[in-house]
C-alpha cells in the first residue's frame, strides 16, 4: 500500500495579513519556519522514503525542515504550485470586493471559476494530482511527504479520490503545516485516511472549564 502525506507549507506575512498568495513566491516568516520545525519531527516518525515539494520557496523550504531531520532530498515538482489567482494576486481579501465586486461575490457564494485569470479548479485538480501521481510513483509501496499548498492539496487529493466539487468544498481547509494523508491499494484505489493532521498549539487546547 502506498501512502501519501500531504503537508500545507508553514505560515508566511502574506498568510498573516489576509493576502492572496497563488503563485507568488512568498518565503516563511519566522512563524512558519517554527511551524515546519515543530511538524518535522511528527512527520519522520512515520519513516517516510522521499519527500517531494513546490518549487515555491514557502513549500520547498517547509520540506527541508523534514529532509534536514531524515537525510532524505526534496525533489521539486512545478505542478504542485498553489492556484495561480490572476489579477488578485498581492491583494488582500477587502482589496479584491473593492476592485472585483462583480466576480468577488459570486466566488464567496461558492462559484468555482470567477475569472479574473484565475487558473480554473478543474485545471488546478488535474495538474495537481498528476504531480501526486508521480511523487507516489518514486517508491511505490511506499510514504512519500508531499510538501504543497492549501487550494493545491484539497483540488488534487479530492481528483485522486474523485469527489465532485459540491463534497469537497465541505471539507475543512489545511492549517499551516498539517497534512491530509492518503493511501492507494489495488483493490480500492486511493482512500482519505485522515485529514488537517499536525502539531498542538496553544489554539488548539480548550479552555478550562
Amino acid at each position: 500500500m502506498t501512502r501519501l502525506i500531504v503537508w500545507r507549507h508553514g505560515n508566511t506575512d502574506w498568510n498573516a495579513e489576509g493576502r492572496v498568495q497563488g503563485q507568488t513566491d512568498v518565503p516563511l516568516n519566522d512563524l512558519g519556519h517554527e511551524q515546519a520545525a515543530a511538524a518535522a519531527p511528527l512527520l519522520a516518525a512515520l519513516r517516510p522514503d522521499a519527500v517531494v515539494a513546490s518549487d515555491l520557496r514557502r513549500a520547498a523550504d517547509t520540506a527541508a525542515a523534514l529532509s534536514a531531520l531524515t537525510g532524505l532530498p526534496v525533489r521539486t515538482d512545478p505542478r504542485l504550485r498553489e492556484r495561480h489567482y490572476g489579477s488578485w494576486q498581492g491583494l488582500t481579501m477587502t482589496e479584491v470586493a473593492e476592485r472585483f465586486p462583480a466576480e468577488y461575490g459570486p466566488w464567496r457564494a461558492g462559484l468555482r471559476d470567477p475569472g479574473c485569470g484565475i487558473e480554473t479548479l478543474d485545471d488546478l485538480g488535474k495538474r495537481t494530482a498528476e504531480a501526486l501521481r508521480a511523487a507516489a510513483d518514486v517508491v511505490p509501496g511506499g510514504t512519500v511527504v508531499v510538501a504543497t499548498h492549501g487550494g493545491a492539496a484539497r483540488q488534487g487529493c479530492g481528483h485522486l479520490l474523485g469527489w465532485p466539487y459540491e463534497v469537497l468544498r465541505t471539507l475543512g481547509g489545511l492549517q499551516n503545516c498539517h497534512w491530509t494523508e492518503l493511501r492507494h491499494d489495488e483493490t480500492r484505489g486511493w482512500q482519505l485516511r485522515a485529514h488537517n493532521v499536525g502539531p498542538i498549539s496553544a489554539a488548539d487546547i480548550p479552555a478550562a472549564v
